[in-house]
């Protein structure tokens, strides 16, 4: 299906030409319709399939043709990079309609606070906001909702896993009840379902083959110890000129370290949640420009994050959540292109990595570790079950013992374990020392076959 089948106005099909734009991915296809048609929406559709632009370009057309002054549309993002991100689309996609857009997010200087507040007193079309900043300004009583008409949440299970599901459940407070409300999510697990039924009203349900990556990406793993990473990292980088790496690791703190360890024989960067944001800023401009070749980050940048031509994503930890790989590895061989994902795998992480297999239905090629990185954990054998007694032997391996010969009444219970065994030993303690010596003799050599 083509863009010029939605019949959008003149002026956004004209800024849709004049980006290339042609045919439309599927969830445009399948939400850009409805969406038109006034109606409430909950898509799922992974990063990388064009879905900021399944819900852009629907409110761009609506706006064009309303009139009066103040915000209509609020986009809430999780992060202050996607929230740039969303505005810097719809800038271009908005060229020729003369519509304004403002992100508001945290993380900046007082003079960054001043210029979103004096932005918003003199009034923008759409405002794409992170949810923090946005109840730090709605407290304070500078922005109003309302001529507001459509409510869009994007990354809508990022959010709730964040925790932010009730500051939004506040900013929805503010609200106008009567709108259009469009939840956009990567994956759909029950809370978002539960939660959009709070804040939807009859909403059509989108979903866009959750799960599988990109069919020009190549994907491998590495079977590796933890001491073994950051040797083969280098090995990798040094194997090719590559112009466009991303490194994911777990935590931040991780990312300092291997960042620390890189920027020896390399030109990287650590992007993690301690920058600010003219740091986080500065380190996006120069990897887009391709002056900077090599991040080294958390999930932070594993959604929402547009940069072409990604050449190489390797994943230094395997990811917790399955779909979390699915994002990361969406990074690159992005529009049709061709892309390579490296994943690194331990032996704590072997059933991750099966989880992961099973979510994206392929088995993924397991190369050999270079000669100078030695061999890695086998990862493939079957480890022995264990029986269910703890340190008992099992019974198979135990070799019966001949019986001792008995020194008391024949019918006398021999099981340590039952409670006639113990009721005779209590007997037996009380009994005269000669006699309590001749049961521990029996006990010392019970115990010994045991």
């Amino acid at each position: 299906m083509t863009f010029s089948e939605f019949n959008f106005v003149p002026e956004l099909q004209e800024g849709l030409d004049a980006m290339g734009f042609e045919k439309a991915t599927p969830i445009q296809e399948q939400a850009i319709p409805i969406i038109l048609e006034g109606k409430d929406i909950i898509a799922t559709a992974q990063t990388g399939t064009g879905k900021t632009a399944a819900f852009i370009l629907p409110v761009l057309n609506k706006i064009s043709k309303s009139h009066g002054k103040g915000v209509k549309v609020l986009i809430i993002a999780p992060t202050r990079e996607l929230a740039i991100q969303i505005d810097q689309q719809i800038q271009g996609l908005a060229y020729f309609l003369g519509i304004s857009s403002i992100p508001i997010y945290g993380g900046g200087d007082g003079k960054v606070w001043e210029q979103q507040r004096k932005a918003l007193e003199m009034g923008a079309d759409i405002v794409v906001a992170t949810p923090g900043r946005l109840i730090a300004l709605l407290a304070g009583g500078k922005v109003k909702f309302d001529s507001l008409e459509n409510l869009i949440l994007d990354e809508a299970d990022r959010m709730l896993d964040m925790g932010f599901s009730d500051d939004i459940l506040t900013i929805v407070k503010h609200l106008p009840q009567k709108r259009q409300t469009l939840l956009f999510s990567a994956t759909m697990p029950p809370k978002i379902r539960q939660f959009s039924q709070q804040i939807l009203n009859k909403p059509e349900q989108i979903s866009i083959a959750l799960g599988k990556t990109a069919k020009g990406v190549s994907q491998y793993v590495y079977h590796v110890y933890d001491g073994q990473k950051e040797a083969l990292a280098n090995h990798i980088l040094k194997s090719q000129d590559y112009q466009a790496v991303i490194i994911f690791c777990s935590t931040k703190d991780k990312v300092k370290s291997l960042f620390k360890a890189l920027k020896k024989s390399f030109m990287v960067e650590a992007f993690h949640a301690d920058l600010d944001q003219n740091e986080r800023e500065k380190i996006m401009s120069a990897f887009k420009n391709k002056s900077l070749k090599i991040l080294v980050a958390t999930d932070i940048l594993s959604r929402g994050i547009d940069v072409e031509d990604i050449e190489l994503v390797i994943n230094f930890d395997s990811p917790n959540d399955p779909e979390d790989y699915v994002h990361r590895v969406g990074r690159t061989a992005r529009a049709e292109k061709k892309g390579k994902a490296v994943t690194f795998v331990n032996e704590k992480d072997r059933y991750k990595y099966r989880n992961i297999e099973n979510l994206i239905g392929m088995e993924i090629e397991v190369l050999p570790n270079p000669e100078e990185i030695g061999s890695g954990p086998d990862l493939n054998k079957k480890h022995a079950k264990k029986t269910s007694g703890g340190n008992k032997k099992s019974s198979s391996n135990y070799k019966k013992k001949k019986p001792f010969r008995k020194q008391s009444k024949p019918k006398e219970n021999r099981n340590s374990n039952s409670p006639e065994s113990e009721s005779q030993e209590t007997k037996a303690k009380a009994k005269p020392s000669a006699e309590k010596g001749k049961f521990r003799e029996r006990k010392n050599i019970k115990d010994g076959l045991d």
